[in-house]
C-alpha cells in the first residue's frame, strides 16, 4: 500500500498519518541495533505477539545481525477501539521458551494488562530472561511495574492503525500509521 496518503477512512472513522514508514524504518533500525548488543552471543527467540505485531516483527528480524529464532504467540484483548479488559491465548507461550532467552515483540504496550498476563504463563517456563520489545508505547495509559525494555515511539493515548495495527481487522496493510483524526 502507498505511503503517500495523508489521510485514511476505516469504519467511517477519519484518521492522518502520524508516523510515515521511514520514521518506523528508522526505529527499527535502532531498536535492532540494541538487540544485537545485548544479545551478543545468546541466540534469543523472538516471540512475536499475532497478529498486529507481524510487520514490526518481519522488519526487525530482518534488521538483526545477531542468530535468533521466530516463535510467534497470540494473545489479544481489544475488540474495536477498546480493550475488552479479558486476555485471550488463541496461541499461548510454548516450551520453546524453556531455559532460552525470549524477547516479546510488541506491536503497542498500553495498560499492560494483556502483557501482564503474558509474563505469567511465561514465568511458568522457565526463560533464562525475558526482555519486552515494541514498537508503540502510550505511558500515560500504562500501570504495570515491569519494566518495557525497547521501545521504539512513546505515543499519546490515541487509537492508531497501519503497520500491521488494525481496526476490527481493517488498515493492517499501510506502511506509515495513522491516529484517529475526529
Amino acid at each position: 500500500m502507498p505511503s503517500d496518503l495523508d489521510r485514511i477512512h476505516l469504519h467511517g472513522h477519519q484518521f492522518r498519518r502520524y508516523l510515515t514508514h521511514d520514521d518506523i524504518a528508522a526505529a527499527v533500525q535502532q531498536v535492532a541495533e540494541k538487540l544485537n548488543r545485548d544479545y551478543r552471543d545468546k541466540s534469543p527467540l523472538l516471540c512475536p505477539v499475532l497478529t498486529g505485531s507481524y510487520v514490526f516483527a518481519a522488519d526487525l528480524s530482518r534488521a538483526m545481525s545477531v542468530d535468533h529464532e521466530i516463535a510467534f504467540v497470540q494473545y489479544n484483548s481489544y475488540q474495536g477501539m477498546a480493550s475488552t479488559g479479558r486476555v485471550n491465548a488463541r496461541l499461548p507461550f510454548d516450551s520453546r521458551c524453556q531455559g532460552r532467552h525470549v524477547i516479546i515483540v510488541e506491536d503497542i504496550v498500553e495498560s499492560g494488562t494483556c502483557m501482564a498476563a503474558m509474563l505469567d504463563r511465561l514465568k511458568q517456563l522457565q526463560p533464562a530472561s525475558v526482555a519486552i520489545c515494541t514498537l508503540l508505547f502510550k505511558p500515560n495509559r500504562f500501570d504495570k511495574k515491569f519494566t518495557i525494555d525497547y521501545i521504539g515511539f512513546s505515543i499519546p493515548d490515541d487509537f492508531i492503525v497501519g503497520y500491521g495495527l488494525d481496526f476490527d481487522g481493517a488498515g493492517r496493510h499501510y506502511a506509515d500509521i495513522y491516529i484517529l483524526d475526529e
